[in-house]
């Protein structure tokens, strides 16, 4: 299982991926649009287990609309819109 964190913005998205142990596996500032998610997608692929379905990929983002959770989405992910104001409380 791979837990992504989506720090997003109008131009790009700072992401981070950690195992279930909590280590950091990578970290990226990504474009917006289809080449910064292609980017995604092959970062995720790269420690994903191959024998691992899509679903075990948990992603927390802090919009739940736009091409790009739409995509996430389409690709089996599991999607956590989080409000980052509630997360700072």
């Amino acid at each position: 299982m791979l837990f992504v964190g989506d720090d997003w913005a109008e131009d790009h998205h700072d992401v981070e991926i950690v195992d279930q142990a909590g280590q950091r596996l990578a970290r990226r500032r990504l474009d917006e649009g289809a080449a910064g998610l292609a980017a995604l997608h092959a970062l995720i692929a790269d420690h994903l287990d191959p024998d691992a379905e899509s679903d075990q990929v948990l992603v927390g983002i802090e919009t739940d609309r736009g091409p790009w959770v739409q995509a996430l989405l389409a690709a089996g992910y599991v999607v956590y819109a989080v409000n980052p104001l509630q997360a700072a409380r």
